[in-house]
């Protein structure tokens, strides 16, 4: 169940760290989509929106307003984190994570020089 709710807390994670944040590619049905196209790529099922998962996040992300600093929250959910300004928008975000594929190696389900962690993440078969 926790594992289920792993992706969504990112989502919010990511849009509350935008120094300037754009509505464009910022609802949650863009992170989701954003997400699920990644993870049908690799026949992993969709992942959905859960509203409690969205309370811890802002809640955290709001304790770190004062510094903005992309520290990880230490609780139940997995995270990843992102910053950007301006135009940075969450599906952007999620595409940066995305873009560490290359260096997951499906044979031996590892990163190459553990650069894919937030890509495993993403697609990661029990976060659903």
């Amino acid at each position: 169940m926790v594992m289920s709710k792993i992706l969504p807390l990112l989502v919010c994670l990511v849009s509350l760290a935008l120094v300037h944040p754009s509505h464009a590619q910022n609802s949650p049905q863009d992170y989701l989509n954003a997400h699920n196209a990644a993870r049908s790529q690799v026949a992993v099922a969709n992942i959905i929106w859960d509203s409690s998962v969205a309370a811890y996040a802002l809640n955290y992300a709001n304790s770190r307003i004062s510094d903005c600093n992309l520290v990880h929250s230490d609780g139940p959910y997995g995270e990843n984190l992102a910053k950007g300004s301006g135009s940075f928008t969450g599906t952007a975000a999620v595409n940066l994570w995305v873009a560490e594929k290359p260096h997951y190696d499906y044979a031996s389900n590892s990163c190459v020089g553990g650069q894919c962690l937030h890509y495993t993440q993403v697609v990661w078969r029990n976060s659903v």
